[in-house]
């Protein structure tokens, strides 16, 4: 991450810029901060983008300036990230944190469905070529609100609370939350993690219907739920970045 302290001229209206470095043309999207005394240019490996967070009051040119003094960085850090795996016919996808290999049978019946195959796991897709994507990111999140629903049930009734309904989303910045109202919402990715996981978050989510804050009491309702907490944190801190580049082109 890298800074710079800029305290000038009203903002403008742009909310991206354009840098290019050896060839290649880098978006930057911008976010003015009004607490902000400083530029911070950071590389998003969940959303594979470049943010460059300004104080409210600093110039478009003065941003730009900045950008383009680290676009070899930029350029570094995103040549870094993982690559995007498609969900395509052989392509390796996790599913409940074991790799399967997405398999086209366009000649059998059904959508997607999973197999032993010789090699290990596999995850069967039938029906036509531009297909395979879409239905594999459906079978995925049909077997994602099939174990969300059944974890948040059973944490649900150790704690007697009854949630209002359960939503997938697929976003960058949080594995879920949980609505004044008692409603759950959930990244539908959490079933590429170790089912473990999926179980925490669960968890998690059911404990901010009690506590909708992250007090001593609400970690103590959720160690209660899930005692591996912390194990579970870590493992979202180190690798949960690597299942966003899953299904580039699905979603």
């Amino acid at each position: 991450m890298l800074r710079l302290f800029e305290r000038r001229t009203p903002p403008g209206p742009v909310a991206h810029i354009d840098v290019a470095h050896g060839g290649e043309v880098y978006r930057v999207a911008l976010k003015r901060v009004a607490t902000s005394q400083r530029f911070t240019l950071r590389v998003r490996a969940a959303s594979r983008d470049v943010l460059l967070t300004m104080p409210e009051r600093s110039s478009l040119r003065s941003a730009r300036e900045f950008a383009e003094r680290h676009a070899a960085w930029i350029g570094a850090r995103l040549a870094r990230l993982p690559r995007p795996v498609a969900f395509a016919a052989g392509a390796l996808t996790p599913l409940r944190g074991v790799d399967h290999t997405i398999v086209h049978r366009p000649g059998a019946r059904g959508v997607a469905w999973t197999e032993a195959g010789p090699n290990g796991p596999i995850i069967c897709v039938a029906g036509e070529k531009p297909f395979i994507a879409r239905r594999v990111a459906d079978f995925l999140k049909r077997e994602a609100r099939k174990d969300l629903e059944a974890a948040v049930a059973r944490h649900s009734r150790r704690l007697g609370v009854a949630p209002r309904r359960i939503a997938l989303r697929d976003t960058a910045s949080r594995w879920g939350s949980c609505s004044t109202t008692g409603g759950l919402n959930f990244s539908w990715r959490l079933i590429l993690a170790p089912p473990e996981i999926l179980d925490y978050l669960a968890a998690h989510e059911v404990a901010h219907i009690v506590h909708m804050n992250h007090s001593p009491m609400f970690w103590k309702v959720t160690r209660r739920l899930f005692p591996d907490t912390e194990r579970a944190e870590v493992w979202l801190r180190v690798n949960g970045a690597d299942l966003h580049r899953f299904g580039a082109e699905a979603v």
